[in-house]
């Protein structure tokens, strides 16, 4: 059974606070919001509201992945970025350690679905999949390793997309409990997948705001 152990809090450090907009980054192992049961109320989501009563999740990073989250400062907030997220006006970079060489960049476009007798897990599935899409760039190889480190920019936001398109290319992310042959899930003490960059037209001022956390690995 799934025995959840969140990171301990040691107080809230926005990447950016105003007015309108709460940027944190969120670390490897925490809930985005919380789960059922009193032993998964920790979250990202709760640690914010702890010290801003107003903030209101606008997105989700997968509890094994780590990185930039905003959050809304009331429902009208809330809703305006909710919408730049659907109109797809908010630019999200990921980076990743995948296994093998992965050269240049691309894209890949292989429709999602969800795994029902598995859950959580996703599944591609051509005939019944929503369409779902995510461009690479391949940044450094190590050949001693052999793994790749990689820039993924994903179009669309379906569950688990980034490990399982990299998966599905035949580069699954080191750490992958879910996705990754067994030696590659070893192969890291965590998912490598982190949220280093985020960027969209501030819903107030319409200024653009970019932001961006560097990997911890």
């Amino acid at each position: 059974m799934f025995r959840y152990l969140p990171p301990p809090d040691t107080g809230l450090v926005p990447v950016f606070v105003d007015a309108c907009l709460v940027v944190v980054d969120k670390p490897h192992g925490l809930l985005s919001v919380p789960g059922r049961g009193e032993d998964r109320a920790d979250s990202m989501a709760s640690r914010v509201q702890a010290r801003h009563e107003d903030a209101l999740i606008v997105h989700r990073l997968d509890m094994d992945t780590s990185g930039l989250m905003v959050f809304g400062r009331g429902a009208a907030m809330q809703r305006a970025l909710s919408m730049a997220f659907e109109a797809r006006q908010v630019e999200k970079r990921y980076v990743a350690v995948v296994a093998g060489r992965l050269e240049g960049e691309g894209e890949v476009a292989l429709p999602l679905n969800a795994d029902w007798p598995n859950r959580p897990r996703q599944k591609v599935d051509i005939e019944h999949g929503k369409p779902s899409l995510t461009h690479y760039r391949a940044l450094d190889y190590d050949a001693a390793r052999d793994i790749t480190r990689v820039a993924l920019m994903p179009v669309t936001g379906r569950s688990h997309q980034l490990r399982l398109h990299m998966q599905g290319i035949g580069h699954p992310i080191l750490g992958d409990e879910f996705y990754a042959p067994p030696a590659i899930h070893a192969g890291a003490p965590r998912l490598l997948l982190h949220a280093d960059t985020l960027a969209l037209r501030h819903p107030a001022s319409n200024a653009l705001m970019v932001w961006y956390c560097p990997a911890p690995f």
